[in-house]
């Protein structure tokens, strides 16, 4: 009886140390592809990663991005994104871990299901599932907290991550402010017209409030509000492009 009361409290205390280690840290690092996928940003899901930890609290940037001083000189005060993929024939099965700067995993997700058919809406639902595991994840500085719903990671991983580059010129940005376009409801979220009237970009809802999974016929990436304002946000050519949009809902 004894052994087993030692092996629960020796489970539980890994459990606690996995937790707290996650609360000091700041800054959350996205790769701009995740190892598993063929393109950068492929169906939105970096951007999507980025964009929910940020409405966290943290500080998030993408790895290819300019990062800051205090993260350059000392990487161990970042946390590292890496999504996991384990399908099988009709299951899209995705877990997200946070791993620190010596590739040990911090915390780690639940594995997040889809069912659906199509790829980008399958990756995308099983993401959003596995983000639920985080939902209590919170970074407020000085006074982080963590979700007592992630799973604790197991302290004796021998998983590696390739280290976060110190310099990498900053991803372009620009701003474009087109004509006014009128948001017309779907059974999973919008589609936006123009006067014409023309379909010119699909909205797609996630988890998060004013943040739609998006893609205009020529790119995937997401339409969120910031700062009261629209923007479309995506790679090309390995460069983040954030466009501005005026949409009537």
């Amino acid at each position: 009886m004894k052994r087993y009361l030692f092996i629960i409290l020796l489970a539980i205390s890994f459990s606690v140390q996995a937790q707290s280690n996650a609360v000091n840290y700041k800054y959350i690092i996205v790769p701009e592809k995740f190892s598993f996928l063929k393109q950068v940003n492929q169906y939105g899901l970096n951007t999507l990663t980025k964009a929910f930890f940020e409405e966290k609290g943290f500080t998030v940037y993408f790895d290819n991005a300019e990062i800051p001083e205090e993260i350059a000189t000392d990487r161990c005060k970042a946390l590292v994104v890496e999504l996991q993929e384990k399908n099988s024939m009709f299951v899209t099965n995705l877990t997200l871990l946070l791993k620190d700067c010596k590739g040990a995993v911090v915390i780690k997700s639940k594995e997040g299901k889809s069912r659906e058919k199509e790829y980008e809406t399958s990756y995308n639902f099983a993401l959003k599932d596995a983000f639920t595991s985080f939902n209590d994840l919170k970074y407020v500085a000085g006074n982080p907290t963590v979700a007592t719903s992630v799973v604790p990671a197991n302290t004796n991983t021998e998983t590696k991550t390739a280290p976060i580059p110190a310099e990498q010129p900053m991803a372009t940005k620009t701003e474009q402010q087109g004509a006014m376009l009128y948001a017309q409801p779907i059974s999973n979220g919008y589609q936006l017209i123009d006067a014409t009237p023309k379909i010119v970009m699909t909205l797609l809802k996630t988890s998060m409030e004013d943040c739609y999974i998006s893609n205009n016929g020529n790119a995937n990436g997401i339409v969120l509000k910031k700062n009261g304002s629209w923007f479309f946000e995506y790679y090309k050519n390995n460069a983040l492009i954030s466009e501005k949009l005026s949409i009537k809902f």
